[in-house]
């Protein structure tokens, strides 16, 4: 009879911790998939405070899974961006208002707009061709910081400079998903509203949707009735 060395014993011991841990990173995935198979069917999220960083840790495993049974890329995104906000619904309407800023994407502007880069973004001149021009006043007579920004570079550097604790992002879907982690990363709270249309030009959002977002949490009296909020 072979007698087993500590050597041995010792690889049989990583041997079934491997095992183990295996056995526990697909019981995860399983689970993973199925609450995400039950959110999509019902149209309500379970668990998100599991969803989330499942999600975070196994997003390239999760994703071909999902690939596999015939979701595709715009589906994946779209339900980590209302993932994302789910989990940041809460935290941030008991943010004041004066300390959340809203940044909106270049490609909301029209084709020949006025408006010149600075700084801090570009400068909405309200020249009337685009909805911007409406919906800025209204929101800077919330207390919002409203930019009108490039990239997230311009986000970075507005958020050093205002420290905001909130930010309301819109954008694609996956520049709200990229925006909602940035956030997350800088230890800010961000909810994020998806465009109606993609592109680099002339793109659309709701922007009644945007002004509900922006109003969360907010007391109702002190939101002025004859705010203009423009068509989308």
């Amino acid at each position: 009879m072979v007698e087993l060395t500590l050597l041995d014993h010792f690889l049989f011991i990583i041997g079934e911790v491997t095992l183990l841990l295996l056995i526990a990173l697909g019981l995860l995935i399983l689970v993973l998939l199925i609450l995400t198979l039950a959110s999509f069917h019902s149209g309500r999220l379970y668990f998100p405070r599991i969803l989330k960083p499942g999600f975070t840790a196994l997003e390239g495993v999760m994703r071909a899974i999902f690939k596999f049974i015939g979701l595709d890329d715009q589906e994946m995104l779209a339900f980590s961006v209302r993932l994302l906000n789910t989990m940041n619904l809460k935290a941030f309407a008991a943010i004041p208002v004066n300390e959340r800023a809203i940044f909106l994407p270049q490609c909301l502007r029209a084709a020949r707009c006025p408006a010149h880069l600075t700084p801090e973004g570009l400068k909405c001149v309200s020249c009337g061709q685009c909805g911007i021009g409406e919906i800025r006043p209204a929101l800077e007579h919330l207390g919002y910081r409203v930019f009108l920004v490039p990239g997230s570079s311009f986000i970075k550097r507005m958020v050093k400079q205002y420290h905001p604790r909130a930010l309301v992002g819109v954008g694609c879907l996956l520049e709200v998903k990229e925006g909602l982690e940035m956030a997350d990363k800088m230890h800010l709270i961000g909810l994020g509203v998806v465009t109606l249309k993609d592109g680099c030009v002339e793109t659309l959002v709701d922007w009644n949707a945007l002004f509900e977002v922006a109003t969360l949490g907010l007391d109702p009296s002190t939101i002025p009735v004859d705010l203009h909020v423009p068509a989308a």
